[in-house]
């Protein structure tokens, strides 16, 4: 078993696949590791991929005390596997939780980051929603210690923006809510308490999304109404980035949607490297709608 040892003294479960310029995948909170198994199996075909689970979900690490877990450490321990592994530079994919982390890992050290990927990324960030959504986190993670992960996945995984991907695919649907069974459950709540529920607005960071020059393409299902927003805003503040929206989809977009997923990635990666994804072009300017001279 793989093993990344953070500054903090947690271990963090790796696993990894293929040759080639690398990627790091980062998941969701109703994920784990496993949840990138369409795409490990996709992108190792030319890519050395890697995929870890999280602090607070097992076989990593699972500690005890809410410190352990914040929106800087989600961050910091995509480096620590970087470092585990031997990669100085990679392209980062992350969904929800995971591209939270992919976001703010690249405004941490984008020295170190080729290119991010943040999928259903926005939750609690539209500042309108920012007490509800700290509210019902807190809930969630309530309902996690009181009914169990086992109990409780099932009701978690039909939320309002999943409930497309139960629809769509519903073997692969079961599939994902049986493994978000196994989750621990003190880590979940932790995770809830310590990461989501903590973590700044994604409009607060306005002034650094816009100095940074990282590559970056932002992914959203056009049902999960609560990331839209938040990705046209990500759209128009970051100068390199470009934005897919899926329709008909919902949050779990890696699961839901995996060959629009894979396709739309790769062709994002190939642009990176042929650098060929560039920044907006001064002459696409949003105050404008038609030129008259």
């Amino acid at each position: 078993m793989a093993g990344a040892k953070t500054d903090d003294g947690i271990t963090l479960y790796y696993e990894e696949a293929g040759q080639g310029e690398a990627i790091v995948f980062v998941h969701e909170f109703g994920g784990n590791y496993w949840s990138w198994e369409p795409q490990m199996g996709y992108f190792a075909r030319r890519h050395r991929c890697i995929t870890y689970a999280a602090r607070g979900f097992a076989p990593s690490d699972i500690p005890a005390s809410i410190d352990a877990y914040s929106q800087a450490r989600a961050a910091d321990d995509i480096f620590a596997v970087m470092d585990a592994a031997g990669i100085e530079k990679a392209h980062l994919v992350g969904l929800s939780m995971g591209g939270f982390a992919v976001l703010h890992a690249a405004l941490r050290r984008p020295e170190r980051v080729l290119s991010a990927v943040a999928a259903g990324t926005g939750y609690g960030a539209e500042k309108q929603w920012e007490d509800y959504f700290r509210g019902v986190s807190e809930g969630v993670a309530q309902k996690f210690e009181q009914l169990g992960a086992a109990t409780f996945a099932p009701i978690y995984g039909s939320g309002p923006s999943r409930v497309q991907f139960q629809n769509k695919d519903p073997q692969g649907w079961k599939l994902f809510a049986d493994r978000l069974g196994k989750h621990s459950s003190a880590g979940a709540a932790n995770t809830m308490r310590g990461v989501q529920m903590q973590r700044p607005s994604l409009y607060d960071l306005e002034a650094e999304f816009r100095a940074l020059d990282v590559p970056v393409l932002v992914m959203v299902g056009d049902e999960d109404d609560h990331c839209l927003q938040t990705g046209i805003f990500l759209k128009k503040t970051i100068s390199r980035s470009g934005l897919s929206i899926f329709p008909k989809s919902g949050h779990t977009l890696n699961l839901e949607e995996p060959e629009l997923f894979n396709r739309t990635v790769g062709e994002f990666l190939a642009q990176v490297q042929a650098g060929r994804w560039e920044k907006r072009d001064p002459r696409a300017n949003p105050g404008q709608i038609m030129k008259t001279e």
